[in-house]
């Protein structure tokens, strides 16, 4: 039986994919640390949006080459998201972002909910997953519990967690890792507690999904979103159900929509371009495993990718051996980033470190310095970092640092152990 080598690129070849990179501001070439709010995009991928809105642009479902190639396309985003996700195609959801999709889902399965149902969020989420599951305390009277998170480690309260999951319990919605501090909750744990007791468990997986590969199968949730813009995709939200649930759910639609799934669950004209652009950064991940399409959509031409058939199984195969190397990469560039900062006097660390579970993305402060001002003196060294509360408010509130926020610095496939050393440096002059 025929067994590739899988081979990880050196960070220098993945390097050359991104146009964005080549960028010089004030005399230094770019780095990008703002990947946890959006990572650039490889060239392959916008290639793929191109040419699909260049040679087969049309809306579905009609009798002529341009609608079959786009219902053909869409099919293809669907098998290549649900690959990425261990699920079946049928599963795979599109919409105009997680936050949009988060709400429609809230919304729908909220016709069977009222007082006396509850809903359990926590503080450390961003608010795309707290807020549309709030709005019921108001539409449908049902009660909101809240998950305490622990600041002196970065932690949810597990303890709150195991009160407030109950009888009365509809639905838990948890953040797969904070996007603000790196966390990486325990979803085994919380799966099972929530299904104890009879709940369904929403994840975002927004913050996660560029640095763990899900297996939705083994997790077990019920519903689960993401956003292709956070691993090197266009801007476009994905929703994973079981699909079961979502022949169930009765999802607010036009009269004569489909009613077969998953597009009973999708509203209007979707952004189909970026459906083929999810695809494809789904695909840009996998060959850096080793993996290269041949399918629908054309074939990424990476240095030093080793050429695979697109058979079954290859591309998640692929996909597991890129984001094992890339994690190991980028949490070694995080604990360096970590060690680096935490000798400094005057710099604040946030969340768990590195021998966590964690993700490589830091929120830091620096003492007499409001989170604008220190991104805005970065930038003029060519360092683009996030600054303020990144929808996370609840956590910049716990931490008492409204409205200065964080600054957060995330690792991404094209950060090198030299950009890490250039913020180090920008760091210790701004605190001096």
């Amino acid at each position: 039986m025929f067994k590739p080598k899988f081979e990880v690129l050196p960070v220098t070849e993945i390097r050359k994919q991104f146009p964005a990179l080549e960028r010089v501001h004030n005399g230094y070439p770019v780095a990008y640390f703002d990947g946890p709010g959006g990572t650039q995009v490889p060239r392959y991928v916008v290639e793929q949006m191109s040419d699909y809105l260049y040679h087969h642009n049309a809306n579905t479902h009609w009798a002529y080459p341009t609608s079959a190639e786009t219902d053909a396309a869409i099919e293809h985003a669907r098998v290549v998201c649900a690959e990425f996700l261990n699920a079946s195609p049928d599963e795979v959801v599109f919409g105009a972002n997680m936050t949009t999709l988060t709400f429609h889902l809230s919304r729908a399965l909220s016709l069977n909910y009222g007082p006396g149902d509850e809903i359990v969020v926590t503080e450390l989420d961003h608010h795309a997953n707290i807020d549309p599951w709030r709005r019921l305390a108001v539409e449908r009277g049902v009660t909101i519990r809240t998950v305490r998170l622990d600041t002196a480690t970065g932690q949810l309260n597990y303890e709150d967690l195991e009160r407030f999951v109950g009888p009365t319990t509809r639905v838990v919605a948890i953040g797969a890792a904070s996007n603000a501090l790196g966390t990486i909750n325990n979803l085994d744990r919380i799966v099972e507690l929530a299904h104890s007791a009879g709940a369904l468990v929403f994840v975002d997986a927004v913050h996660y999904a560029p640095h763990a590969l899900i297996d939705v199968k083994k997790l077990n949730c019920d519903f689960l979103g993401m956003s292709a813009y956070k691993f090197y995709g266009p801007h476009v939200g994905i929703l994973w159900a079981k699909g079961a649930l979502l022949r169930e759910i009765n999802f607010p639609k036009l009269v004569p929509a489909p009613d077969y799934i998953p597009e009973n669950a999708e509203t209007g004209t979707q952004n189909q371009e970026g459906m083929v652009g999810a695809a494809a950064a789904i695909d840009f991940l996998a060959s850096l495993g080793g993996f290269v399409a041949s399918s629908h959509g054309g074939v990424p031409t990476l240095d030093g990718g080793i050429r695979l058939s697109d058979r079954e199984g290859m591309r998640r195969e692929s996909l597991r051996s890129a984001f094992a190397a890339m994690h190991a990469r980028n949490m070694q560039l995080f604990t360096r980033l970590w060690q680096g900062l935490s000798s400094m006097p005057g710099v604040t660390l946030y969340g768990p470190p590195p021998d966590s579970s964690r993700t490589p993305t830091l929120a830091f402060t620096i003492e007499g310095r409001t989170s604008t001002e220190a991104a805005r003196h970065l930038a003029e060294k060519g360092l683009f970092i996030s600054h303020g509360d990144f929808y996370a408010a609840t956590v910049v509130n716990r931490f008492g640092l409204e409205p200065k926020g964080f600054i957060r610095a995330g690792c991404a496939c094209y950060t090198t152990e030299e950009e890490i050393d250039r913020l180090l440096n920008g760091v210790d002059a701004l605190r001096n």
